[in-house]
């Protein structure tokens, strides 16, 4: 990938509702970048939000294709965001991973900390006083902790779990094929998620499902994405 070339994630981007799926139980939203769950409220509504998650093991390609898994607060439906993720990809044949944090409009910013397949990562974003926000990002497989303190103003008004396929400059990439990423103890202003069905939202490029989250699991805090239309089971652990 050129270094003159922004990477970075987007607000969320509808697509028609002529492309649900016919067979499968309908999501809540459809997305040409965004596949997961989003909630929303009124402004001011959402003060933390945190979950867990495994980094993903994307399948090499040809072609370059990308995947960001992410918390944020923000961009559903609104042009604002605050995120912090983990960044799976293939470029020239090979796989990379690394973290990051963005603030829209700007693009992402890369942590230098090292991720890879199989590790356990831990997200928070915290509001604190005079706009000013906390991001941490943990990973707990290689021991490493970053956290950094940002200026923010948006509504904080939405709060997502997003597997996404990000956009460099403005278009919206490829999504790479990383099989299947759970997200689990998700928390909003410090309580379970309460994740409901009419929360949860699919990813469709050129007209097909790329990506199919869960229902939620039996504590309404975790779920499943999975690559590809077929829709998973939710996780069977309560965590």
């Amino acid at each position: 990938m050129a270094k003159n070339q922004r990477k970075g994630s987007a607000p969320l981007r509808p697509v028609s509702s002529a492309a649900r799926p016919s067979r499968s139980i309908a999501p809540g939203w459809i997305s040409s970048n965004w596949s997961g769950y989003a909630i929303s409220g009124r402004k001011n509504a959402y003060r933390q939000i945190s979950a867990y998650w495994v980094v993903p093991q994307v399948k090499p390609s040809k072609q370059d294709r990308f995947s960001s898994a992410w918390i944020g607060i923000d961009g559903f439906e609104n042009p604002f965001l605050i995120q912090t993720g983990t960044e799976h990809d293939t470029i020239n044949g090979k796989t990379v991973y690394y973290p990051w944090w963005e603030i829209l409009p700007a693009p992402e910013t890369r942590i230098n900390r090292p991720v890879s397949p199989g590790d356990l990562i831990f997200a928070q974003i915290r509001k604190l006083p005079n706009r000013k926000w906390l991001i941490l990002l943990r990973n707990k497989t290689k021991g490493w902790t970053f956290k950094t303190i940002q200026t923010y103003a948006g509504p904080a008004a939405t709060a997502e779990w997003v597997m996404e396929a990000p956009s460099i400059g403005s278009e919206i990439t490829t999504l790479a094929n990383y099989g299947k990423i759970r997200f689990y103890s998700g928390k909003i202003n410090r309580r379970s998620a309460n994740l409901k069905p009419s929360n949860r939202g699919i990813m469709v490029q050129q007209g097909r499902i790329v990506s199919t989250p869960s229902l939620p699991n039996k504590t309404k805090n975790g779920f499943y994405v999975a690559y590809g239309s077929r829709l998973p089971k939710p996780p069977r652990c309560k965590r």
